[in-house]
């Protein structure tokens, strides 16, 4: 068997999300059906992080084994022919070693986009959740230090979230204006569900002045999820990278440079 990696970018507005489910469109089930015929045979992908009905990937990282040997770019070439115009593979590579997709990450990164300004956008109306109320971007970026470090946050996963532990490490978040956007990127060793867009939901109140600043940290005091806003829509979130070890050759997105050195794998 050869262990394949690629990297994937996708527009979810029309999936029922990543995960292949009976009956319903996916995106596992998309790349899956294009990689078959690449190999004449069935291929199963295991993906870095699944993500929901309507949430996008910059960049998601997928392995798969192929009882066949093709060329790299036969899995790229060939198995973009075969997918549909939202989903394209942008890179292939022979997998390292003992690479997974999932279990060798370190990190992972999603970006939250926010269209701010006071009509609706024909262009971005799938890729942008929409604000028309103004936010104060440093408000918000300053309110989001305080889920720095290692916490418990239960007052941002999702009740339906089977996550064993609700601890999880934030690297880094960062919030921005670019023009009439308001752009969150956070990194964390691993997130809950509907974490990121429930962040979002805490910030886009504090950012519009309906909520104190220090909101974010009170709510990590709680463990809460009925203390904390409502959860973000999703078609403002991207999974924009995945970090993984140098070992396994795969390329480090410049988010990643804020990384301590010793970042380890979530366990």
């Amino acid at each position: 068997m050869n262990r394949i990696v690629l990297g994937i970018e996708y527009d979810g507005s029309a999936y029922a999300g990543w995960q292949w489910q009976q009956g319903k469109r996916t995106l596992q089930g998309e790349l899956e059906r294009a990689l078959s015929k690449i190999a004449c045979a069935p291929v199963i992908v295991v993906c870095a992080g699944r993500t929901d009905a309507g949430v996008h990937a910059l960049e998601q990282v997928v392995h798969f084994d192929s009882p066949v040997q093709r060329d790299l770019r036969g899995w790229l070439m060939g198995g973009n022919s075969h997918l549909p115009d939202d989903i394209r593979i942008t890179w292939a590579q022979p997998a390292v070693a003992d690479f997974h997709a999932r279990y060798s990450a370190i990190a992972r990164a999603y970006r939250y986009v926010i269209l701010n300004r006071p009509t609706k956008s024909a262009l971005l109306r799938n890729q942008a959740t929409w604000c028309y109320w103004p936010l104060d971007e440093q408000r918000m970026h300053r309110a989001a230090q305080h889920l720095l470090g290692e916490h418990d946050f239960s007052s941002f996963r999702a009740q339906s979230c089977q996550s064993v532990s609700p601890n999880r490490l934030m690297y880094f978040i960062d919030v921005y204006r670019d023009g009439e956007k308001v752009l969150i990127d956070l990194c964390a060793n691993a997130f809950l569900h509907h974490m990121v867009r429930n962040i979002a939901g805490v910030l886009i109140e504090i950012g519009s002045g309906k909520q104190p600043e220090d909101w974010t940290a009170e709510l990590l005091v709680a463990k809460d999820r009925t203390r904390a806003a409502m959860t973000a829509p999703p078609n403002g979130l991207h999974l924009a990278a995945v970090y993984y070890p140098g070992q396994y050759g795969i390329a480090k997105h410049p988010l990643f440079d804020k990384l301590p050195a010793n970042a380890k794998r979530f366990d």
